[in-house]
């Protein structure tokens, strides 16, 4: 399988993770929406990241569902599990509409009422998260999609909006995330590495 998408991406990023927790055998093309435009289309003329595509050539978009396809059995059973994992996708996509709105439009065209608004929901979705979270998520329980998703996430929103989302109001997600970030599968997915490239 070949998984298309840059790992500075979130969902990308997380879709990776899971593949990687799994053993699922796959190779990552990083390719950029913006700077590889016509390269991905080409792929997948939608051009949405993350893209799988199967070893039969079936072209799969959305990290939900490719990873209910390649990946279900890190989703443990239960309306909760799904929730937690809808809280974490949900501050995921505010993260990304604030990084969007800041870097896309022209400063003089930004509204503040709605970055306000977008923030307030992000801090929202993390304090339901937060007041959710069990505490073997932070030990020694193994990693399910809940937690990846949580994990993932949160790293992301920490370099993109860390101004507007404290760490230490989230004592749980920041142990989460700092346990998660010690791991094989995320380490080999290193975000710092996807945005700055290797440490030198």
């Amino acid at each position: 399988m070949k998984l298309i998408g840059m790992l500075d991406s979130p969902y990308v990023r997380r879709v990776a993770v899971s593949l990687k927790v799994l053993r699922v055998p796959f190779e990552l093309d990083q390719l950029s929406v913006f700077r590889n435009f016509e390269q991905f289309s080409a792929i997948n003329p939608v051009v949405k990241a993350p893209t799988l595509v199967t070893d039969d050539g079936v072209v799969l978009m959305e990290s939900s569902l490719i990873l209910d396809f390649a990946a279900r059995r890190l989703m443990p059973d239960g309306a909760r599990a799904v929730r937690q994992v809808g809280l974490a996708l949900a501050a995921c996509e505010k993260s990304v509409a604030i990084v969007y709105e800041l870097n896309t439009r022209p400063a003089e065209k930004q509204h503040q009422p709605w970055l306000d608004r977008v923030a307030s929901q992000l801090n929202f979705a993390y304090a339901v998260l937060e007041a959710e979270i069990p505490g073997d998520w932070c030990s020694g329980e193994d990693l399910m999609q809940p937690q990846i998703t949580a994990a993932v996430a949160w790293r992301f929103t920490q370099h993109t909006s860390p101004d507007r989302v404290p760490a230490a109001k989230f004592p749980k997600l920041s142990a989460l995330s700092a346990r998660a970030e010690a791991l094989p599968a995320f380490r080999e997915t290193n975000f710092a590495e996807a945005v700055f490239g290797p440490a030198k």
